[in-house]
């Protein structure tokens, strides 16, 4: 094996403030990181799928859902990780776009409102003492859902 390149990491091991389940759509990259600006994470564990929470709520196979619970039991396990977040985006080719929606932004933002409540379900089932927060990113900002929040 040849060096490509050096750089100094940390060999310690680090807490994560949280662990992300997202999207891989680098249209919402910023979003992310404003987010995770915003609010103070630090070392975060990204769980970067295809559809992000969709493996959740709706997986496309039982296989899908066990995948990212264990990604998220292992942040735990191996990170202290204090919360989870579960994102969903507009536009999100694993769920057909905004044309699965008819183009109505409204629509297609309360099927993944659904679709978060789902999924944070899920989480808490298989994760009952870790808070779970789920938001929305659409292209003109990111949104909380609250029904998610108040259910803990």
């Amino acid at each position: 094996m040849q060096k490509a390149f050096h750089f100094d990491s940390p060999k310690e091991s680090y807490h994560s403030t949280a662990a992300v389940v997202w999207c891989f759509d680098a249209r919402f990259e910023a979003a992310l990181g404003k987010l995770r600006k915003r609010m103070g994470l630090s070392n975060p564990d990204l769980v970067r799928i295809a559809g992000g929470a969709m493996s959740l709520a709706s997986p496309e196979r039982d296989s899908d859902r066990e995948f990212v619970l264990d990604q998220l039991r292992k942040s735990v396990r191996l990170h202290s990780t204090d919360r989870v977040i579960l994102m969903l985006h507009s536009d999100c080719g694993a769920y057909g776009g905004l044309a699965a929606f008819g183009g109505d932004p409204q629509a297609e933002k309360g099927h993944h409102a659904a679709e978060l409540n789902r999924a944070a379900a899920c989480v808490r089932a298989a994760l009952p003492n870790i808070p779970v927060d789920c938001y929305f990113v659409d292209f003109e900002g990111v949104w909380r859902l609250e029904e998610a929040a108040a259910a803990q």
